[in-house]
């Protein structure tokens, strides 16, 4: 099923000429549970590897103080299997009740947890991106390259997972890796990927509020003059105009590729490459949730007529299940200039 953004309300060109050589195209990635094989692109789904390729694994350190047992990927995916069945049985409150004897065993003994790992772990699958479903996802220096592999540590370096970005051509990988090796635990459950298929789709978007110039801030804060827009005007954002602009008419929420930066945890930061001190740019959005109680505006036609069932515990619009620093997104810088160069990680 595709999904659609609905038009946005207004167009906020016409009220602010100067918003308009700024607009970039974002490619909406839209997430949803599936089964993804390695020739698709996918969250948290299998990767086309090369069987003769090492597969990549982080040095750590892999401690944090307060946790002393962790679980395994497998112990997670097996309880959510379970929650999942447990969820879909009629009757019964509290929910303990709908559980089987073996049911209650196995996760008795998943919630003994597993002892803290030791030395290098294997990387986890979070994204890959096909070229072909993704159209602007281009890597610099390399246009024979038409995948993008993302993956992570899934411990917290410090204060969220430590991503690797590969690219790829897809021709040249004729032996797919089909097990590829697992971390023996993972941190926290939030940081296994429920594995997603994507139905990209590319929308407009403006600079974040924050990167605008003051007098642009000063005019967004000016209801006056937002009373052009007529009836296609919200009237509730009449005390904070600028929230409208930053709510329904600036950035995408959820995962997406290229388009503006998100800020709002802090102001704008510089975004330089470590190795050339070249600006990078937004490669990949890494998101928490698909939308939030201010962006519900972006919600996807399909998702109000034929909403997307959620696995059992999950925040509202968290299809892939990972959570980014209690809610809020990993968004990955890449250089212009090399894909050789170091990626930029930012939490926003």
């Amino acid at each position: 099923m595709s999904r659609t953004t609905p038009p946005r309300p207004l167009d906020v060109t016409a009220l602010f000429p100067q918003l308009a050589p700024l607009a970039r195209t974002a490619t909406r990635l839209h997430p949803r549970p599936g089964s993804p094989t390695p020739h698709d692109s996918s969250v948290g789904g299998p990767l086309l590897w090369p069987a003769d390729e090492p597969w990549p694994r982080c040095e750590g350190p892999h401690r944090w103080d307060g946790v002393n047992e962790v679980l395994s990927p497998e112990d997670l995916r097996r309880l959510r299997r379970i929650r999942a069945a447990v969820a879909s049985r009629p009757g019964g409150d509290p929910p303990v009740t709908r559980y089987t004897p073996e049911e209650l065993a196995i996760e008795e003994r998943i919630k003994a947890g597993r002892p803290w790992p030791e030395g290098p772990i294997a990387l986890l699958p979070v994204a890959q991106l096909y070229v072909r479903d993704v159209p602007l996802l281009r890597p610099p220096g390399q246009s024979e390259a038409d995948v993008l592999q993302v993956l992570w540590c899934p411990f917290d370096h410090p204060a969220h997972p430590r991503t690797a970005l590969f690219w790829r051509t897809a021709a040249t990988v004729t032996d797919v890796l089909d097990a590829p090796p697992e971390p023996p635990a993972i941190q926290f459950p939030t940081y296994l990927p429920a594995p997603c298929l994507l139905t990209p789709e590319q929308v407009t978007e403006y600079p974040s509020y924050l990167e605008l110039s003051e007098e642009l801030q000063e005019e967004l804060g000016d209801w006056s003059r937002w009373q052009a827009a007529g009836s296609a005007l919200d009237g509730s954002y009449e005390l904070a105009p600028q929230e409208l602009y930053m709510d329904m008419l600036s950035i995408s929420p959820g995962w997406k590729t290229g388009g503006w930066t998100r800020w709002g945890l802090t102001d704008p930061l510089p975004r330089s490459c470590s190795a050339c001190g070249t600006e990078a740019v937004p490669l990949l959005t890494i998101a928490t949730v698909e939308s939030n109680a201010g962006t519900e505006s972006w919600d996807p036609e399909e998702e109000k007529t034929a909403p997307t069932p959620l696995p059992p515990g999950c925040l509202p619009a968290n299809f892939t299940m990972i959570d980014i620093a209690s809610g809020y997104d990993l968004q990955l810088h890449a250089c212009p200039a090399s894909p050789d160069h170091p990626h930029i990680e930012l939490v926003q």
